[in-house]
């Protein structure tokens, strides 16, 4: 049946990625941000990245595995780049709104920044394992997770209102 819908164990993988992706952008969608203040929204944006990271520590795999491919069968979809789009798209916007608004320095690239969030949830999640094993923290545990997203937060505030 594979094979009816897919064509390949190829394309399914590839199906799978793209939906993954699909998922993420929409939950980043239903986001209310346009009527937060920038650095509010920008906040909430980047607790809820680290949040769905947290959430879904399967995407991790995923992840990994298609790195380990070097993006070889994400670069073959059509729809990888029109699901990640909109979201750089809510990063430019959120930082246009606080440069305007006194609140952001300006000039920040927004896939750059978008990136630089997205890895900061990664990393905590994705070697939640051997930090634990060598510090003793559970970063899966509600009370840690939360210490990470304040200092997060905090970074990411010193560097939107950064003048150099």
């Amino acid at each position: 049946m594979l094979y009816y819908y897919f064509g390949s164990k190829e394309r399914l993988y590839v199906a799978v990625l793209e939906a993954m992706y699909a998922d993420y952008a929409k939950k980043e969608s239903e986001l209310d941000l346009a009527g937060l203040e920038p650095r509010e929204a920008m906040a909430t944006l980047a607790t809820s990245i680290w949040a769905h990271l947290w959430d879904n520590p399967e995407w991790i795999g995923l992840i990994n595995n298609e790195n380990l491919h070097q993006g070889r069968y994400l670069k073959t979809s059509q729809e990888f780049s029109e699901t990640i789009s909109p979201v750089v798209e809510v990063v430019r916007s959120i930082l246009v709104r606080g440069a305007d608004a006194g609140q952001f320095r300006s000039g920040i690239d927004p896939l750059d920044f978008y990136v630089t969030v997205v890895g900061m949830g990664y990393y905590i999640t994705s070697n939640r394992f051997t930090l634990s094993a060598f510090t003793g923290r559970d970063y899966a545990r509600q009370s840690d997770r939360a210490k990470i997203c304040e200092l997060n937060l905090g970074i990411l505030d010193a560097y939107l209102r950064s003048t150099t």
